[in-house]
């Protein structure tokens, strides 16, 4: 494959991940069943899936193994995104995540995108950086997108909601090559501007806070602060009607005539 070809066929994933063509982007992470355990019954999993698409997500977020049980027509046109990244909840530290799959698994299932997840402040933060860096590395070569979910989790961590430091951590992911970043939400949320000003790629944030009330108010408030979208996955998958609670978010995420801040116009901000 050549550097064009890579580069034409990456351009036609990201357009797919991003159903509206607006530039915004609702994942639906689907990938806990690893890290903490089962998200629903396993004859539900692929309704589960039917419900969030059919509602407009624009990707949902699998293992590679998941991958292969979902019928097909349960995505009804929206993107699939595979995690190349695994820890349990049972480890001795579960913020070691360690690569599990590769990008030729993702392109022999058919994604549309690849995710890898890195801890910064972790005890293994060195090898989750080389490891996003190589994935990065194919990626590139084979035209697949890479979505990056970097988070501040270790014993070094003093605030993994301030906004300075998520503005590192989603250059961290821009510098070593990700498409696109998920990151958390920043105290108050309204600081994520300084977090996306910081980023020359598209940001998505993580669903909030479970104790958080209103899920769409939130969303829009990360949509107002110039957030890409969101990736929300517990918020979802343990919503009484998972369905409602995406058409919430699709609403506020690809509302009209309020257009994502292009990447090209973005400036570095200092924080104050």
């Amino acid at each position: 494959m050549t550097a064009t070809d890579s580069s034409h066929g990456k351009a036609l994933r990201l357009g797919r991940l991003s159903r509206r063509g607006d530039g915004r982007y609702l994942f639906i992470p689907l990938d806990h069943s690893v890290s903490e355990g089962p998200v629903t019954t396993s004859p539900a999993f692929t309704g589960l899936v039917a419900d969030v698409t059919a509602a407009g997500a624009d990707a949902v977020v699998v293992h590679r193994g998941r991958a292969r049980l979902i019928d097909t027509s349960a995505l009804n046109g929206a993107g699939l995104v595979v995690h190349l990244s695994a820890s349990t909840s049972h480890a001795p530290d579960s913020d070691a995540k360690v690569l599990v799959a590769s990008v030729e698994d993702a392109v022999r299932l058919g994604a549309d995108g690849v995710s890898v997840h890195v801890n910064i402040g972790s005890d293994t933060e060195e090898r989750q950086l080389g490891d996003l860096g190589a994935v990065a590395s194919e990626c590139d070569r084979m035209g697949m997108p890479l979505l990056a979910m970097v988070y501040l989790r270790g014993p070094r961590v003093v605030d993994p909601h301030d906004a300075r430091t998520l503005a590192h951590v989603v250059s961290i992911a821009a510098d070593l090559g990700a498409d696109l970043v998920k990151t958390s939400w920043t105290n108050p949320v309204e600081r994520l501007r300084d977090v996306v000003t910081a980023s020359p790629i598209p940001v998505l944030v993580a669903g909030g806070p479970s104790v958080a009330g209103d899920l769409a108010g939130y969303a829009r408030d990360v949509i107002t602060a110039g957030c890409a979208g969101l990736a929300v996955g517990r918020r979802v998958f343990e919503h009484p009607s998972p369905g409602d609670a995406v058409r919430s978010l699709t609403a506020a995420v690809h509302r009209r005539g309020t257009p994502p801040v292009p990447t090209s116009t973005r400036t570095l901000a200092g924080t104050p």
